[in-house]
């Protein structure tokens, strides 16, 4: 019994209204004791399906074949989770196998700390009192790294961060000591640095608990940087299976090819960016610039007696026409805040901010519409920035409605038909509703209705941090190529270094509300100067895992020198 997990042929299908859908299509695959497992591929390809099998997690609309052995982590007892009843499975989740979800912030219970919440799963398997799983509750946040553990743990999840967040959930799956993680995107949506630490707890569970790791990602970085072996899935198959070198280095499959080409890499934009300049004109540098910010400072006010907030700091750059500034830092350095005053959503509190001409420190509503016309914008989550109710051709001319460009959305068709083939997406997609489209697709919608207004300035935020990498470099691709035929300014924030090294003319990097660093690619990338940019420099994995190896120590490094 060397192996925590055996998956014999396993297949599952689900029911729907237009009949049997299979996910998952004979797939068997093995995690030993102490192993990270990586299982790898686009979205829909059924690494999640093979993943939830092993906790006994599928709907009731799913039919299972095949087995999937889930073995004790003293190898003392086996079960077949196919075969186990509700009541069964309630007795192995959390002491066999545990599951690290991706969003944190959905998998924690809003209105119970997270002490309490931890603590229920301990009583949930063993006889203690609430005091004694208290103290274990407080034993294992201090153990994945949450700062004075025996106050926190009678804190509620908003008042911890994104990456605390995901610790306080990691916590939860370690307290009951399980063979085996199920870790499904535990990094998706956290920045670079935030990442970097989740990755080395994920290590340490291995190394220090002795836990087993199957790891669900897109990133082929993170796999890099965890995985021992890694299986490759393509609609519903496993397509390619080896250790993480061999795969790195010695791909088999189209796909696996597919997958780590699409993958962006720092350097790459500096060919971009170079064609770029060349092809504008001499007058180009004696334009003035549409976006002017001097000195910029954005505070928010204090309540309850609590000093305010500063969230931008004294920042000062321009934005030329046709230009694309790269905004880069992790969460809390104030890019979106930055964003969303060029916007007009934020109220500049300090110094002077001018967007195509218009001075934002002390705009008001009526003299800033005029202009407003003229910004697009790109958000993070378009599931969540469109109306459900509307169809793809509704959200897309609702700007030409609200501006006066047309009356109604049938009458705006004709412009929103080419907008659709302008972002590569059938016509008669404008008939379905965002629920219907794939992420991809539905972040090509969002360019769509940005650039409705034919604007001058677009603001895209974090419009591909949740995307699988292919889909991310086709979206990436489309960009750069609408930005080429509409030549349009675009301030691009992100907090992959990468991603933005495709599409910038210039990167700006901010930390904790200040404008620390500033300059091409070239510059910023190849010859970073202030610490905090080569520590993101050095929290970015890259696809190979010797070099990967390298970059964490260099990593270790930076912070022991903090």
């Amino acid at each position: 019994m060397s192996n925590v997990v055996t998956i014999e042929r396993l297949g599952v299908s689900f029911s729907t209204d237009a009949g049997a859908v299979k996910a998952v299509d004979d797939v068997s695959l093995t995690v030993a004791r102490g192993e990270v497992l990586a299982i790898v591929g686009e979205s829909g390809s059924g690494k999640t399906v093979t993943a939830k099998t092993i906790l006994g997690l599928l709907p009731e609309t799913a039919t299972v074949h095949g087995a999937v052995i889930l073995s004790s982590k003293d190898g003392s007892s086996q079960n077949d989770v196919v075969t186990l009843s509700r009541k069964q499975l309630r007795g192995v989740r959390g002491t066999d196998v545990s599951m690290v979800f991706q969003e944190p912030s959905i998998a924690l219970n809003p209105v119970y700390t997270v002490g309490w919440q931890i603590a229920e799963g301990i009583r949930a398997h063993s006889d203690i009192s609430k005091a004694e799983a208290k103290v274990r509750a407080i034993e294992i946040l201090g153990r994945v790294g949450i700062p004075d553990p025996e106050t926190r743990v009678n804190y509620y999840p908003h008042q911890f961060s994104g990456g605390q967040k995901q610790r306080v959930v990691i916590a939860m799956a370690l307290v009951l000591d399980p063979g085996l993680i199920v870790a499904d995107e535990p990094t998706t949506a956290l920045d670079v640095t935030v990442q970097a630490e989740i990755l080395e707890l994920l290590r340490r569970c291995r190394d220090e608990f002795g836990t087993s790791i199957v790891l669900i990602t897109h990133n082929m970085g993170v796999v890099a940087d965890l995985a021992d072996r890694v299986a490759v899935m393509y609609q519903g198959k496993v397509v390619e299976e080896a250790d993480a070198q061999t795969l790195f280095t010695a791909p088999r499959h189209a796909y696996t090819k597919r997958l780590l080409a699409a993958v962006p890499h720092v350097g790459q934009g500096t060919v971009n960016a170079a064609a770029r300049a060349e092809a504008r004109a001499a007058s180009w540098a004696g334009q003035k610039p549409i976006v002017v910010a001097e000195d910029l400072r954005v505070e928010y006010p204090g309540r309850l007696g609590r000093a305010g907030f500063t969230a931008v700091d004294g920042v000062s750059f321009d934005i030329r026409a046709g230009e694309v500034l790269g905004l880069v830092g992790e969460s809390g350095s104030g890019k979106t805040t930055i964003g969303r005053a060029i916007g007009g959503l934020t109220r500049v509190t300090g110094g002077s901010l001018s967007v195509l001409g218009q001075e934002m420190n002390g705009v008001r509503e009526r003299a800033f519409k005029k202009v407003r016309s003229q910004i697009g914008f790109v958000f993070q989550d378009p599931a969540s920035s469109f109306n459900p109710l509307l169809t793809i051709a509704d959200c897309v001319a609702e700007p030409l409605v609200i501006h006066g460009l047309a009356e109604n959305p049938v009458d705006a068709r004709g412009r929103v038909d080419e907008l659709l083939e302008a972002v590569q997406l059938p016509r008669a997609y404008g008939e379905r509703y965002p629920h219907e489209l794939s992420g991809g697709q539905r972040q090509r919608a969002s360019l769509a209705r940005a650039l409705a207004l034919e604007p001058t300035l677009l603001i895209a935020d974090e419009p591909t941090s949740a995307l699988d990498v292919s889909v991310q470099a086709r979206v990436l691709e489309l960009f750069a190529e609408l930005q080429r035929e509409f030549g349009f300014a675009a301030l691009f924030i992100s907090h992959d270094l990468a991603v933005v090294d495709i599409l910038a003319d210039r990167i700006a990097v901010l930390y904790t509300g200040r404008l620390v660093e500033e300059g091409t690619g070239a510059e910023v990338l190849g010859a970073p100067q202030h610490p905090y940019t080569q520590r993101l420099l050095a929290s970015l994995p890259v696809p190979n895992p010797a070099e990967q190896a390298l970059r964490r120590e260099e990593l270790r490094r930076l912070r022991e020198a903090d």
